[in-house]
C-alpha cells in the first residue's frame, strides 16, 4: 500500500432517529453531512468523493450528485449505492478503496431517509418485500418479517434456540438505547413484554422487529490521520432469495468477516467491540453465532453472562441497534459504524464505555443475503 494512503474515519454525525415531521430524505442527509463536516473540521473544497445510500422515499436517479449540489460540493467521484441493509458498510468499504487507490483524499459517506413520515406503511412493506423472489415469494404475499420468520424457524430447529433467547436481545438493545438522547425507542422493556407482544410473523413478535424511523447518518473518511482507522473490510454474497439459501448455518457472514480480519491482520479474539446488524432479534443471534462470538444456540447464554453488556468483554450495539435506536433505511446500518467510531474515538461523552481498541462491524442486506464486515481500529493514544 502506498505510504500515507491508509483510510481513516475522521468524524461521524447523525440526526435523531424517530418521527421527524416535515423533512425530506435530502434534508436529513444534508443535516447529518453538515454535522460530520463540521465535526471533522474539513473545508468543503477539500472533499473530493461523495457516496450516498439510496432512499426509498426519494428515488432520484443521481442522488449523490444531487446531494453534492445541495451541500456545495464539487467531488471528483460521486456514486449512489444500493445493497439493502449492507449499503452503509459497503459505502465505507468503497470509500476505503478510493482512498487507498489515490482516487480521492477525503470521502463523505451519507445516508438518510424519512421512511416513517414520508411513506405510507403499506408502501414500505411492499417496497421492502421486493427482496423476495419475484415469481414465487412475492406473489404469495410474503413480507420481510415473514422471510425472517421462516429463517428463524429453520435456525431455531437446527440449533435449539428458543423465543426467550431471541427476546433477551430486544431487552438489551432497549436498555442500551435508553441512554442515547437521539434513539427512537428509549422506554425500558422486559422479557415478558417482548414475549407477550402481538405476533407479526411467528415466531417473531412486535418487539423482535426493528421500528421504521426517520433519520440520517454521515461519516467523513480521509487519508489524513484521524482517531479511527479502517483496517480491514470484506464481503460475501451466497444468495439473494431465501429460497436459494443452501445452509442456514452458512449465510456468508463468516466469510465476509474472515476477509476483513485477514486484511486487518488481526484475529477474531482481538476484537473488543461488536457492531452487528439487528433488523430482527433472530438476525442478531444468527450473526453473532456465525461470526464466532457465541457457540451455535449459545448467544443468549453469553448475553446472560454479561458478555455483551456495555462493561462486558464484547460490548454490543451500545446505541441500541436497529431494534431500538431505529431503522431509517441505509442510515440504520450506518448508525452502527457511527457508534463504533464514537466509542473507539472516545467521543461518546456520557455514554463512553471505556476505551476499546478494535471493532468488528457487520451488516447484511436482503434476507442475510449481502454481507459486509469492517474492522475499525482506534489509533494509539
Amino acid at each position: 500500500m502506498p505510504e500515507n494512503r491508509h483510510p481513516y474515519l475522521l468524524a461521524a454525525a447523525g440526526t435523531s432517529f424517530g418521527r421527524l415531521e416535515g423533512q425530506s430524505a435530502l434534508d436529513l442527509m444534508a443535516q447529518a453531512a453538515n454535522a460530520a463536516i463540521a465535526r471533522a473540521g474539513v473545508a468543503r473544497d477539500g472533499i473530493d468523493g461523495v457516496l450516498c445510500g439510496y432512499a426509498t422515499t426519494y428515488p432520484h436517479l443521481m442522488l449523490a450528485t444531487l446531494l453534492s449540489e445541495k451541500l456545495g460540493l464539487e467531488p471528483h467521484y460521486a456514486h449512489g449505492i444500493q445493497m439493502g441493509g449492507a449499503t452503509g458498510a459497503a459505502m465505507v468499504m468503497l470509500a476505503g478503496e478510493l482512498l487507498r487507490s489515490g482516487a480521492c483524499r477525503r470521502v463523505l459517506v451519507v445516508a438518510g431517509e424519512n421512511r416513517l413520515t414520508g411513506q405510507a406503511r403499506d408502501t414500505s412493506i411492499q417496497t421492502l418485500a421486493q427482496v423476495g423472489e419475484a415469481d414465487t415469494e412475492v406473489p404469495n404475499g410474503a413480507s420481510v418479517p415473514a422471510y425472517y420468520a421462516l429463517l428463524a424457524s429453520a435456525y431455531m430447529a437446527a440449533t435449539g434456540t428458543r423465543r426467550e433467547d431471541l427476546a433477551e436481545f430486544a431487552v438489551l438493545m432497549r436498555r442500551n438505547a435508553a441512554g442515547h438522547p437521539r434513539a427512537h425507542l428509549r422506554e425500558p422493556i422486559d422479557l415478558r413484554q417482548v414475549l407477550d407482544a402481538r405476533p407479526i410473523a411467528t415466531p417473531l413478535h412486535l418487539l423482535d422487529c426493528c421500528p421504521i424511523s426517520d433519520g440520517a447518518v454521515a461519516l467523513l473518511l480521509s487519508t489524513d490521520a484521524g482517531p479511527v482507522r479502517l483496517a480491514g473490510a470484506g464481503q460475501a454474497h451466497r444468495h439473494q432469495h431465501l429460497s436459494a439459501l443452501r445452509d442456514v448455518l452458512d449465510t456468508g457472514a463468516a466469510r465476509a468477516a474472515r476477509r476483513a480480519l485477514d486484511q486487518a491482520g488481526v484475529s477474531r479474539e482481538q476484537i473488543d467491540y461488536l457492531a452487528i446488524y439487528d433488523s430482527f432479534t433472530v438476525t442478531l443471534v444468527m450473526l453473532l453465532e456465525e461470526l464466532g462470538y457465541a457457540p451455535r444456540g449459545g448467544a443468549a447464554a453469553r448475553l446472560r453472562q454479561g458478555t455483551y453488556d456495555p462493561d462486558g468483554a464484547l460490548p454490543l450495539n451500545t446505541h441500541g441497534g436497529l431494534l431500538s435506536f431505529g431503522h431509517s433505511g441505509v442510515a440504520g446500518g450506518l448508525s452502527h459504524v457511527a457508534e463504533a467510531w464514537e466509542q473507539l474515538a472516545g467521543a461518546a461523552g456520557e455514554r463512553q464505555i471505556g476505551r476499546r481498541r478494535r471493532a468488528l462491524v457487520h451488516a447484511d442486506g436482503g434476507v442475510l443475503s449481502a454481507h459486509v464486515s469492517l474492522v475499525l481500529e482506534a489509533e494509539a493514544a
